[in-house]
């Protein structure tokens, strides 16, 4: 028979119960891995960048030009020589 059982968020460090039914709900679904995440550190997560590794709040923006229609813009990558890099318009309409 399954017990709640304290676990330690690996991101803020905060114990946390991980219940019964939540066990339960993680047996049915197949998963062999233990929540490593507090419920307000996943929240978090799933609120800042999707899941992604780092939240989106901390990404570094990069200042370039539009080389379409040559608007100054911000990118969350740092631009290669030699592609090209748009503003969000001009992207948009590329991708149609």
């Amino acid at each position: 028979m399954m017990q709640d059982k304290n676990l330690n968020c690996k991101d803020c460090g905060v114990e946390f119960a991980f219940t019964t039914r939540e066990q339960e709900f993680y047996a049915e679904r197949g998963f062999q891995n233990e929540p490593s995440r507090c419920k307000t550190c996943r929240d978090s997560r799933k609120r800042n960048d999707g899941g992604s590794a780092a939240p989106m709040g901390n990404r570094e923006l990069h200042s370039v030009s539009c080389d379409e229609c040559g608007a100054h813009t911000q990118v969350p990558f740092k631009p290669t020589a030699g592609r090209p890099v748009y503003c969000r318009d001009c992207f948009s309409s590329k991708r149609r």
